[in-house]
């Protein structure tokens, strides 16, 4: 009986390294973090004698400080302001009136949760637009949705959206906002139409949402910007109910910082001489 022909057997397929399927893996997860850090980790963890329960936890913090930093960066992009300026940049003492107590209460971020409101009043350059980015920045380090507009923009977005039979859209986009900033409200006097719609956003987010208003004009002034003591007196009325005023009224800072850059280079021109 002749024997059966040996048959070699099909060689095994070609495994990846173990350390290219973990890239791969973590990659696909989508964890960064871990990706960049587990040979770091791993080397400093074997040096102190940790266990890799201590391994996997260090690598977890650090996914999660990342993954907070990520959605932050998100936060700010969505909200697109003009540029991002933190309260700490802002010089309290150049604005003895403004309430720093009072801001910085409102940097926790607790009247976003009550649904509360914030109005900043002042001539023009006294720095109501940087506590309104201040406050946005907080927000969004809170991981809190944030949307920044000026007044003219945002009337000017809605008709357009209106005559586009996209408004209900938008105004859904607005409603969905943990904190919505309009700056800048009474720098441009409104049409009829853009001074009702401007009113539907507030009306729509009244006890639903948190807002930030900037202003240069004082209360009984609004109605040159909206054209309607009836409309205006309904706005305050919902804009008012729960709300925080910050009183901004002094020197421009601006004009201060300008005044202050140009007779710098003076003054040391004058040290110079005398020395």
């Amino acid at each position: 009986m002749s024997e059966a022909p040996v048959v070699d057997a099909a060689p095994a397929p070609e495994t990846k390294p173990p350390h290219l399927l973990l890239d791969h893996y973590l990659k696909t997860l989508r964890l960064p973090s871990f990706k960049r850090e587990y040979e770091k980790q791993a080397g400093l963890a074997a040096k102190a004698g940790d266990d890799h329960v201590k391994y996997l936890l260090r690598l977890t913090e650090l996914e999660m400080i990342d993954r907070e930093r990520r959605l932050v960066d998100r936060r700010i992009r969505a909200a697109k302001f003009p540029s991002v300026k933190s309260l700490d940049t802002f010089d309290f003492k150049a604005m003895p009136t403004l309430n720093k107590p009072l801001v910085r209460d409102l940097a926790r971020c607790e009247y976003i949760d009550r649904r509360e409101n914030v109005i900043a009043l002042g001539p023009s350059g006294t720095g109501k637009t940087h506590i309104a980015l201040g406050l946005g920045l907080a927000a969004c380090q809170k991981g809190l949705a944030v949307g920044f507009m000026t007044a003219a923009a945002l009337v000017h977005e809605l008709m357009e959206a209106r005559d586009e039979k996209r408004l209900l859209r938008l105004q859904r986009q607005l409603g969905n906002l943990k904190l919505l900033i309009i700056d800048e409200l009474g720098f441009v006097p409104l049409s009829k139409t853009g001074a009702e719609l401007l009113f539907e956003v507030f009306s729509q987010r009244y006890e639903r949402g948190a807002t930030i208003v900037t202003s240069n004009l004082p209360f009984d002034e609004w109605t040159q910007t909206f054209g309607s003591e009836r409309l205006t007196g309904a706005l305050l009325d919902r804009l008012t109910h729960h709300v925080h005023i910050l009183e901004m009224n002094g020197e421009s800072y601006r004009l201060t910082q300008a005044k202050k850059n140009k007779q710098g280079p003076e003054a040391n021109a004058g040290a110079e001489a005398n020395g």
